[in-house]
This record gives C-alpha cells, structure tokens and sequence, in this order.
C-alpha cells in the first residue's frame, strides 16, 4: 500500500508552477532573479540616502563620527550598486551565452 498521498500543489494552492502547460522551473528562477535585483536595487537606493542624510546631519552638527558613518554607509552602497550591476551582467552575458532568457520584465500591473 503506497501511505504517502501525492498532492500537486500547483492545482492545490492556484500556482500556476508545477501544472501542465503552466510555468517551468526556469520561469521560476526568472521570478526569483528578477525580484532579487529589484529588492537588491531597492537596499541600494536605500543605503545612499541614508549615508548621504547622515554625513548631511554629522557635517550640521560638527560630529565628524556621524559623518563617517554616513560616509561608510554611502561607500557601502556604492559597492552594494557595483554588485548588483555586476550581476546583472554576468546573467546577461550567461543568457547570450547559452540562449535562454532568465530575466524578464517584471509584471508589475
């Protein structure tokens, strides 16, 4: 007797991965590496405006520690933005490389 009940969880939970004619593994790898370098982007974004509003701050109030940090976090942002293009690039060559497109435009609306 086979105890262990298979449940296809694409029919189960609406998915549209894993049913037949749906989205593939590949597609799914796309969502992921779409939304990683959005979210990857977002941070970024995020760590300049934040070092620039704290060295902004530590100059306005005669704190050069402050000023560092905001310094340091600006830099980490700008390495954080080499990464992210970086690998950016590399998937895109890896997709001239072998054919297959694995970033796609996000489906926003």
């Amino acid at each position: 007797m086979n105890y262990l009940a298979q449940v296809n969880i694409g029919d189960k939970f609406g998915s549209p991965f894993g049913q037949t004619g749906g989205k593939t593994l590949g597609d799914l790898v796309s969502l992921v590496l779409t939304s990683a370098i959005i979210i990857a982007g977002v941070i970024t974004l995020f760590m300049f405006v934040l070092g620039g509003f704290s060295m902004l701050v530590g100059a306005g109030q005669d704190n050069p520690e402050r000023a560092a940090k905001g310094r340091q976090a600006a830099t980490w942002g700008a390495i954080g933005f080499g990464v992210v293009f970086g690998a950016y690039w590399i998937i895109r060559i890896i997709e001239a490389i072998v054919g297959e497109k694995f970033i796609t435009a996000p489906a926003i609306l």
